[in-house]
């Protein structure tokens, strides 16, 4: 990368195909060839259910030779499946356990959820500090996975930022979890349970509602703490689905199960909005850029309801003539609230810089970066979108910042910054 600013870290995440889910697959008839009466699903099932016991019992075999190793749990996950076209099969008192994992399979799909990309990842401290050494860091990185089809997912990564600055990322498990929809308070409000997860890198938010069928993409994470001193996290993201592209939020404690709704207002069907981690002055705070070009600032006294922003940034230097946007979370430092930023270019090259809010009342503006503190450079500017360096959100230790950032819409590097030496890159506004 060409920005001092930036110290460049050896660390690099890429796609990996071999993490899969298993997803719902259901094959129906082509217009003009169905058979009345008998659908499509009712006929696969009848030819398993005509199979004797020998080439039942070997179908099965074949099937937990290929998906036991990636998949815990797998006839509980099999005879789920069934439960769920059993509506459409006859005779299902007739099925044994045999046969209703075997149709299970049938009717299933492995999904490569990152064969594609690996990228925009947000980083916050993982919630379990015991296995940090003296003076290093634990942390949980969310990352947005591309797969087959151009959809999005949500997965997750554990590491460790060390004393002396260095950082390694944890091999992910072999086991990947989809979500389970739990019961539904209303038709926004839900939960997912990815229950069978042992540890964070096994939990895969893949689109299972239809307000996300078409992709689950950029995740803010930040930690918060409840008025009784525990903490939570709490994040952001884009859905992208049967209703258009609109924000939804998370909320979680492990990793494993989530409770999510969309939000009301003006960020209702926008991408790219940020809360900051606690109330100020008793209300609730959120980064917007709901009109694609310029950077808001909301607060409210819902947490899911934003309205009346108002603008707080607009493109002023050349590599944000575009449009700018928030690449995470305010980070609360000594001076205030440290801003990540991204601006779009010339040919629309993404580059990150960053600004620095009033502690107390961060419609204030104190300073910002009048150069990129991280552009694509010659080494790294290839991959699906070329040109884009682009974080959703970065970690502070003492007087140092974590960023983990993706590059061309493809995989993750690391790097850190000094923030004093960022803040004395600021200029002040006019």
């Amino acid at each position: 990368m060409s920005a001092p600013l930036v110290t460049v870290l050896p660390v690099v995440l890429r796609p990996d195909p071999g993490r899969t889910v298993i997803r719902p697959f259901l094959p129906s008839d082509p217009t003009g060839f169905e058979t009345p009466g008998h659908p499509r699903a009712e006929r696969i099932a009848a030819r398993v259910m005509g199979l004797g016991d020998a080439a039942l019992t070997e179908e099965l075999d074949r099937v937990r030779l290929s998906l036991d190793e990636r998949h815990r749990d797998l006839p509980a996950l099999l005879l789920r499946r069934f439960a769920e076209v059993a509506g459409q099969i006859p005779d299902v008192a007739a099925a044994t356990d045999a046969h209703r994992m075997l149709i299970g399979a049938y009717f299933s799909a492995e999904y490569s959820f990152e064969s594609a990309a690996l990228f925009n990842p947000s980083i916050v401290p993982h919630p379990d500090r015991s296995a940090a050494a003296d003076g290093a860091t634990r942390f949980i990185l969310s990352l947005r996975g591309i797969g087959e089809g151009h959809l999005s997912s949500v997965t997750f990564r554990t590491g460790t930022w060390a004393a002396d600055g260095g950082v390694t990322v944890d091999t992910p498990s072999l086991t990947s979890v989809a979500p389970i929809v739990g019961p539904l308070r209303d038709d926004d409000i839900f939960e997912l349970d990815c229950g069978g997860s042992r540890d964070p890198s096994e939990t895969v938010l893949f689109p299972v509602v239809p307000s996300q069928s078409r992709g689950i993409e950029d995740l803010r994470l930040t930690p918060v703490t409840r008025p009784d001193g525990s903490s939570t996290y709490v994040g952001t993201f884009t859905a992208v689905g049967d209703r258009g592209v609109e924000q939804q939020m998370l909320q979680t404690d492990d990793f494993a199960s989530f409770r999510m709704r969309p939000v009301t207002g003006d960020l209702a069907a926008a991408k790219g909005m940020a809360l900051f981690p606690r109330q100020i002055g008793g209300r609730y705070w959120a980064i917007g850029r709901q009109d694609n070009e310029n950077l808001w600032l909301f607060s409210s006294d819902d947490p899911f309801d934003w309205r009346d922003g108002r603008k707080l940034i607009e493109p002023r230097y050349p590599w944000e003539y575009v449009q700018m946007g928030n690449c995470g979370s305010p980070l609360e430092i000594e001076e205030g609230w440290l801003l990540l930023t991204h601006g779009v270019g010339v040919v629309r090259n993404y580059c990150m810089g960053a600004a620095l809010l009033d502690r107390e009342d961060p419609s204030k503006v104190l300073g910002r970066t009048p150069v990129p503190m991280l552009e694509p450079g010659p080494q790294d500017r290839d991959g699906y979108v070329p040109n884009v360096v682009y974080s959703c959100g970065g970690l502070v230790r003492g007087r140092t910042l974590l960023l983990p950032y993706g590059i061309a819409d493809d995989y993750t590097g690391f790097g850190t910054v000094s923030i004093d030496a960022l803040l004395a890159a600021m200029e002040m506004p006019d």
